[in-house]
Formats: C-alpha cells, sequence, structure tokens
C-alpha cells in the first residue's frame, strides 16, 4: 500500500477519477461486486460527459472499463479502489470498510488508502513451537494470508545426540534456540518488506526463549499464549484480535492526548478554512479526522465553501477532507481517525498545527 501511495500522491491532471466500493471476500457475494463497479463506472461516464471534453471522458471511461475486466473479483478483500486519468490506470483491494462512491478532481483520491495504512491494524501472528513456526497477516479480526514464503519453519533436530557436548538438557536448550534463531531470521526478512506488528502465539516458556535472540523485539506487541499450531489460522486470529483491538484503542488514546494538549496550548484549528490555510503553509501537523467523514466544498481562492454532497457539479471538491489529509501529507504532517465520539466536540475534524 505504501508502494500505491507514493506512486499516487505527486500525480496531478485536468481530471483524476477516483471510484471507491466495497466489495466482499467470499463467493458468491463477490461475484456482485463486478454489477457495483460497473454501476459506479456508469456514474462516473455521466459527471465526465457532462463536465469535460469528450475525447477525455471517452478516452478515460474506455480506459476504466478495459482494466475492470481484468479485475478477478474472487481475489476481493473488504474493498478496492482504482484510480485512473489519461496517461494513469491502478487499483488497490483494501482491507477496511469504505463507502461507495466516485471522486473526479485534479488530483486522486487517497483518504482510504491513507486510512488502511495510518489505522495500522494489519499485523502478523507467529504460531510457534519447539517444532515449527507460522506465520499469518492478518487485519483487524480478518485473516489476510498465512505465509509460505519462508514459512512454515521446521525444527528436523529435535533429538540431541548423546556424547561429549554436555547434558542432554543443555543440548536440547540449545537446539531449540537454534531453531528459534531460525524462525526469527525468517521473521526478519517478512518485515524488512512489511513492517506489521507481531503477536506471538505459544507457550509462556517458549515466548520468554524467544524474546531473548529476537532481532526486532519493538515488532514484538504481544503474547497469545498456548499451543494453537493444529488450528485454522482463522481460529487462531478470532483470539488474537482483541489484544491488537485493545492495543490500537490504547494507540488512538495516547494520540488523542496530543489534541488536548493543542487545545491547551492554542495550536489548534477546527475551522474549514483555518485548517485548510494551515496545511498549504506547511503548518500542519496532526489532522484528526472522524471516520467516514466527508465533506464535499467549493474553492474560492483560498476560502472554503461547503456544499451539498448532492451537489457535485464541476468546479466543486468531491470531498476537502481528503484534500486537507494530502497536502497535509506532502508537508510531513500525518492524519489520525478516531470514532465518532472522541472527536464529538471538535464536529469531526481537528489539525494540530506546528506553531
Amino acid at each position: 500500500m505504501n508502494i500505491i501511495l507514493e506512486k499516487l500522491k505527486d500525480v496531478s491532471a485536468d481530471c483524476c477519477v477516483t471510484i471507491i466500493l466495497q466489495t466482499h471476500r467470499t463467493f458468491p457475494d463477490s461475484d456482485k461486486d463486478s454489477i457495483v463497479l460497473k454501476n459506479l463506472i456508469k456514474e462516473a461516464e455521466a459527471r465526465l460527459q457532462e463536465g469535460y471534453p469528450k475525447k477525455i471522458a471517452t478516452d478515460i471511461i474506455q480506459k476504466i472499463n478495459d482494466f475492470a475486466e481484468n479485475i478477478n473479483h474472487r481475489h476481493n478483500l473488504e474493498s478496492l479502489v482504482i484510480f485512473a486519468n489519461e496517461n494513469f490506470i491502478e487499483f488497490v483491494r483494501l482491507p477496511i470498510h469504505v463507502e461507495n462512491r466516485v471522486i473526479i478532481d485534479t488530483t486522486f483520491a487517497t483518504r482510504d488508502l491513507i486510512r488502511a495504512i495510518h489505522q495500522q491494524v494489519g499485523y502478523y501472528v507467529m504460531v510457534l513451537s519447539r517444532d515449527k513456526a507460522r506465520l499469518i497477516e492478518a487485519f483487524d479480526d480478518k485473516v489476510v494470508e498465512e505465509i509460505t514464503d519462508g514459512f512454515p519453519v521446521l525444527n528436523l533436530d529435535l533429538k540431541p545426540a548423546q556424547g561429549i557436548e554436555g547434558s542432554i538438557a543443555n543440548r536440547k536448550t540449545n537446539l531449540n534456540l537454534e531453531f528459534f534463531n531460525r524462525v526469527d531470521k525468517e521473521l526478519v526478512e517478512v518485515l524488512k518488506a512489511n513492517p506489521l506488528s507481531v503477536i506471538i502465539c505459544t507457550e509462556e516458556s517458549n515466548f520468554a526463549e524467544y524474546l531473548k535472540i529476537a532481532d526486532r523485539k519493538e515488532k514484538i506487541v504481544g503474547h497469545l499464549n498456548g499451543n494453537r499450531m493444529q488450528e485454522a489460522a482463522h481460529h487462531i486470529i478470532d483470539a488474537a484480535w482483541p489484544i491488537l483491538k485493545q492495543l490500537n484503542k490504547e494507540k488512538i488514546q495516547e494520540r488523542l492526548s496530543e489534541l488536548h494538549q493543542a487545545v491547551n496550548t492554542h495550536n489548534f484549528f477546527t475551522d474549514y478554512n483555518e485548517i485548510w490555510r494551515a496545511v498549504n503553509d506547511g503548518r500542519g501537523k496532526t489532522l484528526f479526522v472522524k471516520q467516514g467523514y466527508f465533506q464535499p466544498a467549493r474553492l474560492k481562492g483560498d476560502e472554503i465553501e461547503l456544499v451539498s454532497p448532492d451537489n457535485s457539479i464541476q468546479g466543486n471538491v468531491d470531498d476537502i477532507i481528503d484534500e486537507m489529509i494530502e497536502r497535509n501529507l506532502r508537508s510531513g504532517g500525518d492524519t489520525v481517525f478516531v470514532h465518532n465520539g472522541d472527536l464529538e466536540k471538535f464536529q469531526g475534524l481537528a489539525l494540530v498545527t506546528r506553531y
């Protein structure tokens, strides 16, 4: 997801189309996703024909239709986003819930991609015993995949040979640590490509021994006690998700403390126009946004005029919040997505400023 965001964040054109739709992981519901996508493409076509030159509208819609024909909806996650303009087309599957919509602007709408990245509820569960290690990638309470590159790792040296190396017990301990070291090397390779948090699922004694040799201790955020090696991946994630959910809740509350501190020092804005000017000036530090909050607007110079969601005419910004997120990101700021109640007194939007 980070790679795609890097591709998208600097793309700018007269007409950038973003199509966002809720999808399904399982058949037969996933077969209906293609129908929803076709309807959204028709909506995009109608809006393009209304507000853009015929050639631009025709070329982009043809490109999207051709591209959509090759999307295999049997591989869908919770959502799918297509990004297209005259010279570019790409799509990404996301493990988060979204609202179906079409956004047409001079840049792509990346807020859901950023939300998927910054919520940081993607994680691994490493199921560990003294003879085997499995690695499962998950997002929230859903299995993304069981990692097969380097995993499972098997311990083929379970029985220590008697000899002059010392007691059998000591040799067995050394063999266990050697195995855990091999497992850890494979985990480090996976983390290089996708550095998510890790929960270790194993018995207490194994967890203590593994922590002694782990190279990336900072990525290990929790322990699920017990031997679950024979369990299906989704049962393991059902047990692990409450641990991550609580950690994520604590992380969000910690970030919200930054907002409350900023209120005390008056380094914050809640007014749309003040936020807009601050992110354009590079003064934004952290933008706090209520999950699922969208707001169309009309720009008049550097002033924002909020408009009805039904008033989607050319010249309007489909989602001014997305624009704020993107501009704040370009200046090195970040975004925290929170539940409605946590931002109620801020009307769902607040910016902590650098100064």
